[in-house]
């Protein structure tokens, strides 16, 4: 079954003094994520930002995987983005710039500048179990905005639960998908057919449907 937490450090997980939280789900999933993450990422230079970074400990992994990349973690719950600043701390690396608070229910993303400059044109937006957890203009704000902001030869990947054609790919995921919307009418399991007629709105299209561990899947968008 698909997981989620709507706010890390309330779900009885453990909380480190300097505010580090800790996602079950990290140490399931982070190794499978980055087996497709790897196949685009590797070799390649540049910025990757992730879209709701939660605990901040998928970008501490993924960074310490690719020292020429820069990584831009982002988030808009004030605990995550301690969390998150208090990872990059503990694992001291040089490519992981501090947390980006990011409403990305707003296309021009507010808070994606950098201090004292821009965010530069991105490799890569990677984004993980959020756009079921939030109403679609979150969806909507995350192509938009990074519609605008890819590097040519960019991607954005997503991962979490998605149903096929108006279907879910397991009884598990259904279960899931009630109890979401029995929460907030407005969330979901999105539709992956949904979810391409969003990107071509926006001149992204599905390049990659890659199904995972646990009834998830990671979808990669590119340009054109």
């Amino acid at each position: 079954m698909a997981e989620f937490v709507v706010e890390f450090g309330k779900d009885g997980g453990r909380v480190e003094a300097d505010g580090r939280l800790d996602a079950a789900a990290f140490h399931r999933n982070h190794q499978p994520i980055w087996a497709v993450l790897e196949k685009f990422l590797a070799g390649r230079s540049g910025d990757v930002l992730e879209a709701g970074s939660g605990t901040g400990q998928h970008v501490v992994y993924f960074a310490g995987q690719t020292p020429d990349i820069t990584w831009w973690p982002s988030d808009l719950n004030d605990a995550h983005l301690k969390s998150i600043a208090a990872w990059r701390a503990f694992a001291a690396l040089p490519n992981i710039r501090p947390p980006l608070r990011i409403d990305l229910s707003d296309p021009a993303w507010p808070g994606a500048a950098p201090e004292g400059g821009e965010l530069p044109k991105l490799l890569a937006v990677f984004c993980a179990n959020v756009i079921h957890i939030a109403p679609w203009s979150v969806t909507e704000g995350l192509f938009e905005g990074a519609a605008r902001r890819l590097r040519d030869d960019g991607r954005l990947f997503l991962y979490g639960p998605f149903k096929r054609d108006g279907k879910h790919t397991a009884l598990s995921n259904a279960v899931f998908d009630t109890s979401l919307r029995n929460q907030d009418p407005d969330w979901g399991v999105r539709d992956i057919a949904d979810v391409e007629k969003l990107a071509a709105r926006v001149g992204l299209s599905l390049g990659a449907t890659i199904e995972m561990p646990a009834n998830n899947m990671i979808l990669a968008f590119a340009r054109g």
